[in-house]
């Protein structure tokens, strides 16, 4: 006879222990993000919420994104706490041009070997991320995969579902020559052009953790967290009409600013004059 050798899931790398201490480490912060329409706790199958009550013909809308390359730089300064709220407000921002208000979010998170303390940094700026932007943090799933990331590199995903009145819904059909153009002002380069910023860094061979600008660290600059600008806006369309609204992310201005998007989405060529006085 031969000896077998017994083999358990932690020797083919995945820590089912680590996965249960990151869940006791999240769940206080899991629960500051519950709205009242949720039902159930965290860590069901599937999680359950009602629509809000003030809504006569409601309309769901649904978004999901990443941080892109922000997410390298993060790892590389072994700074984790803020990367979550970027990934919500790359979710809720693209709800919110719709007129959307922001329900429940989901999160994912994918790493070859598991660091709790990692981990729980991450996912406790995706709750902050809901608070600012009044969504419930319902769920989510964390991943641990050896061999398909490099030591504890990992990656982020996010899913937000909102609502909006079908009365209501801002799709930029009503832009017209007149309308005035606000620009809302950012907190810095947001989650977009990482890819660019990361080799500006690399040929210039420049320290972002030793490069002072404005009277800080260069990498506190660049890891600013994205803004959320949910209930800001969803304030002002309670107090005025407001006929489009553009997240400005890949592309910049002219591939997403709103006259682009309303004749997109009005199908046609339909020319609007376009005369910025932008106020930050």
């Amino acid at each position: 006879m031969t000896d077998k050798t017994s083999l358990s899931y932690k020797d083919a790398g995945v820590d089912i222990d680590a996965g249960n201490a990151l869940v006791d480490r999240i769940k206080g912060v899991v629960k500051q993000t519950r709205r009242p329409e949720v039902m159930g706790g965290l860590g069901g199958f599937g999680a359950l919420c009602a629509l809000p009550q003030k809504y006569r013909e409601p309309i769901l809308v649904s978004g999901t994104d990443g941080v892109g390359t922000k997410l390298r730089l993060a790892m590389d300064l072994k700074r984790h706490d803020t990367i979550g709220i970027d990934l919500v407000a790359m979710c809720v921002n693209d709800l919110v041009v719709q007129g959307a208000e922001p329900l429940f979010f989901l999160d994912y998170f994918a790493t070859g070997k598991l660091d709790v303390d990692t981990a729980a940094s991450v996912i406790t700026g995706i709750a902050e991320g809901c608070k600012q932007s009044g969504c419930a943090l319902v769920g989510g799933e964390t991943a641990e995969m050896p061999g398909m990331y490099h030591g504890e590199d990992y990656d982020v995903a996010g899913f937000c579902v909102g609502v909006v009145e079908k009365s209501e819904i801002i799709d930029g059909s009503k832009v017209q020559s007149g309308d005035a153009l606000i620009a809302l002002g950012a907190s810095g380069p947001h989650s977009n052009g990482y890819s660019l910023v990361r080799k500006i860094l690399e040929v210039s061979k420049t320290d972002p953790t030793t490069t002072d600008l404005a009277g800080k660290p260069l990498a506190d600059h660049l890891l600013e967290p994205t803004k959320i600008y949910v209930k800001s806006v969803l304030e002002l369309i309670e107090k005025v009409e407001v006929h489009a609204i553009a997240h400005l992310t890949g592309g910049g201005f002219w591939e997403k600013h709103p006259t682009r998007i309303a004749r997109r989405d009005a199908g046609g060529d339909r020319r609007v004059e376009l005369a910025v006085a932008c106020r930050v």
